[in-house]
């Protein structure tokens, strides 16, 4: 691991610990980051912005993947029918 902090992250997925809760709704995280990215669902926060259309989303994932809208990208493509 580059960083301490990296391990100490990656330790927690084998010891099952979860030191990272969600006040609103209980849930736990091993990971700091996972816990903020959750915590998104309760203060509605929706920091990517699409540059296309202006439309906002919580995770970058979904952004990634709606901005296929605008470039046509199909990336995943069915080995029987070609589409």
């Amino acid at each position: 691991f580059q960083e301490n902090s990296m391990l100490i992250a990656h330790w927690h997925i084998h010891t099952s610990d979860k030191p990272f809760t969600c006040s609103d709704c209980g849930k736990s995280f091993s990971v700091s980051c996972h816990f903020f990215r959750h915590y998104r669902v309760h203060t509605g926060e929706k920091p990517y912005c699409c540059a296309g259309c202006g439309k906002s989303f919580r995770w970058s994932k979904t952004l990634i993947t709606h901005w296929r809208i605008h470039t046509g990208e199909k990336p995943f493509g069915c080995d029987n029918c070609c589409k």
